[in-house]
């Protein structure tokens, strides 16, 4: 009869967990095909690297207008063969500066020489910039760009009004020879390149920003909430590398539970990347819809097989529960079990006037066991100590692997003279124990700190008490008890 009522269970068992399997796989299908269909519809429809290519046609009329006037003030003649003459009549470069300010609706222009390191403004000669000053330190930066870079493009306050950002165009100055002569160039006020972000966010229904080839946002707009790096940004940190190392690159990741599809490209000219987002279609909540669907069923099933099954999961979770307590090497009680007990020790002992000992016991000169034998010798001198230290305590003591080859003992009931006759009752065990190892004997020695619980003592006082006492009993030469009063 037994064994047809096991036989009846498995084949009940069998059924449920083959409707379990063919109803996912049913389920799983299903959804499969409609987020298929969705998502193929979604990228042809949306079109996000078309979009992308629009906005970059209209980043080179908006954004790169700046390189075009920085690179015909570097090659201008007049502003080289005025720095070649020795700058004479600043005036001349002030109202040269300020014209092209005025024609092309910058924010500034600008020009420092590489002789004199004055830096000319169209309001005039602002300063000299020195290499000691972190803020001229992007003139030397730029100063020292190799040939085949001859600009940069940077974010910075202005320098003529602090209260603004500016995004700046760097251009190197060449004479007719090649020679380094200086730095030019002109700047757009950040506020204004956000502007033009929102008007292609509002014109394309999409989410744009930069980044740096560090991944560091530089510019976005006023409305945007994401972190600061790529690396930072929920879904795109595992992404950040690729997106990084690609000229160009369509992905998609999950933020805030919705798909998102990103159409990274390098604006090679900013060397930055222009980054276009567009979040999951409305056409996918059929694929959430269906998803939800799925969970109903499973959870059926699910609840079907759970109830049958509560037995042996019980098994299991007792079986989990000495895990989560327990020391894996040892099968002493981990820490966070034992200061649990510990807690409540302490709170019986003021509650009863009962006494409550511990004992720190280190075994010595360990760190020459694993030297010398190696970690797996170490390992099975540290599960042969705790077992002489289980074999000598009672059943409601606890030993706890407090830390490498450190145990913490607690003694509810034990005052601290029957601790230390139990502390020297383990370290003569110990003692008197050789392991044998490749024909080596391995002698184990261990020193023991004792303290008894003061009533009202914080518990960290009296483990710092019996750790006193412990490295006392290494300064009088180890394989020794020590008292703390």
């Amino acid at each position: 009869m037994g064994n047809r009522v096991w036989s009846d269970k498995k084949r009940f068992i069998w059924i449920l967990s083959v409707l379990l399997i063919t109803a996912f796989i049913f389920t799983s299908g299903i959804s499969y095909k409609v987020a298929h269909d969705s998502l193929s519809e979604q990228i042809s429809e949306n079109t996000l690297p078309l979009t992308s290519d629009n906005i970059y046609s209209e980043i080179q009329q908006d954004l790169l207008q700046p390189i075009f006037i920085s690179s015909l003030m570097a090659q201008d003649t007049f502003v080289r063969d005025w720095t070649i003459n020795d700058e004479q009549d600043p005036k001349l470069l002030i109202r040269y500066l300020k014209e092209i300010q005025n024609k092309y609706d910058t924010v500034t222009s600008f020009f420092i020489s590489d002789k004199s390191r004055n830096y000319y403004h169209s309001t005039g000669v602002l300063k000299k910039v020195e290499e000691t000053d972190p803020i001229d330190a992007w003139y030397f930066r730029v100063r020292s760009l190799p040939d085949s870079e001859p600009y940069e493009v940077n974010i910075d306050p202005d320098t003529a009004n602090k209260n603004q950002t500016v995004v700046y165009v760097n251009y190197k100055v060449y004479d007719f020879d090649g020679n380094f002569i200086g730095v030019t160039g002109v700047g757009l006020a950040v506020e204004r390149v956000q502007k033009l972000i929102k008007l292609y966010q509002k014109r394309y229904n999409r989410r744009v920003y930069f980044v740096d080839t560090e991944g560091v946002v530089t510019l976005h707009g006023d409305q945007y909430t994401g972190s600061q790096t790529l690396q930072d940004s929920p879904g795109l940190e595992k992404l950040a590398t690729r997106i990084l190392t690609s000229p160009s690159a369509s992905l998609s990741y999950v933020r805030d539970n919705k798909t998102v599809y990103l159409n990274s490209r390098m604006v090679s000219e900013f060397k930055w990347y222009l980054m276009v987002e567009q979040e999951e279609a409305e056409g996918e909540q059929k694929i959430l819809n269906t998803f939800w669907v799925n969970i109903g069923l499973g959870l059926l099933v699910i609840i079907i097989i759970l109830v049958i099954a509560n037995l042996t999961l019980g098994r299991y979770q007792r079986k989990l529960e000495v895990m989560a307590s327990t020391d894996k090497l040892t099968g002493a009680t981990n820490r966070q079990m034992f200061e649990i007990n510990f807690t409540q020790s302490l709170l019986n002992a003021d509650n009863s006037a009962v006494p409550v000992s511990i004992i720190l016991l280190d075994i010595d000169y360990f760190k020459k066991v694993n030297d010398s034998f190696g970690h797996s010798i170490g390992d099975l001198v540290i599960k042969t100590v705790a077992n002489m230290i289980q074999h000598q305590l009672r059943d409601q003591d606890i030993v706890c692997r407090w830390g490498g080859e450190e145990f913490l003992l607690l003694l509810p009931n034990v005052d601290l003279s029957h601790a230390a006759d139990m502390a020297e009752r383990i370290r003569e065990t110990i003692a008197q124990r050789k392991i044998s190892v490749n024909e080596h004997e391995i002698g184990i020695t261990v020193s023991s700190g004792v303290a008894q619980y003061n009533p009202g003592e914080p518990s960290a006082d009296l483990i710092n008490r019996v750790d006193v006492a412990l490295y006392q009993a290494k300064d009088r030469g180890r394989d020794q008890v020590v008292l703390s009063h």
